[in-house]
């Protein structure tokens, strides 16, 4: 089972209508071998497509619904790495939600992504500087 299988999974009947026949495959279950980490990188990365794009994993929601199940994605995964005592990977997605709404309030979807693939890379065996860190270095946008 995909770790975004396990996340619909744990997200309980109150969605059942909602979920996708086929909502593809998990983005992250190659990147990341822990598979708690990976659960709750698709469990956010769910949440953020509830919040600024369309889910992958659920359809037909109206927009309240959807903003609503997308905050209980977040929590559901962040839940999970505390219950594990996995301060340092909360800290980065808490990092990372926070981070990635400011992108989108700020018009720059791109840079959202560029703090996903740091995140991911920050939580998988490989190690990195993650999200704070990539959106410190973001090239700054030339004035005119």
């Amino acid at each position: 089972m995909s770790a975004l299988a396990e996340v619909v999974a744990a997200m309980g009947p109150w969605l059942e209508r909602h979920e996708a026949a086929d909502p593809g495959p998990a983005r992250f279950d190659d990147a990341v071998a822990d598979p708690d980490r990976r659960f709750v990188l698709e469990a956010v990365r769910e949440g953020y497509l509830m919040h600024y794009d369309r889910p992958q994993a659920y359809t037909g929601m109206e927009p309240d619904l959807q903003l609503l199940a997308g905050d209980a994605l977040y929590a559901l995964g962040l839940a999970r790495l505390s219950q594990r005592g996995d301060l340092d990977a909360v800290a980065e997605l808490s990092d990372l939600i926070t981070l990635t709404a400011r992108a989108h309030a700020e018009g720059t979807p791109e840079r959202a992504e560029a703090l996903w693939q740091a995140t991911a890379t920050a939580l998988s065996e490989r190690g990195g500087p993650g999200a704070m860190a990539t959106w410190r270095d973001w090239p700054a946008t030339p004035t005119s």
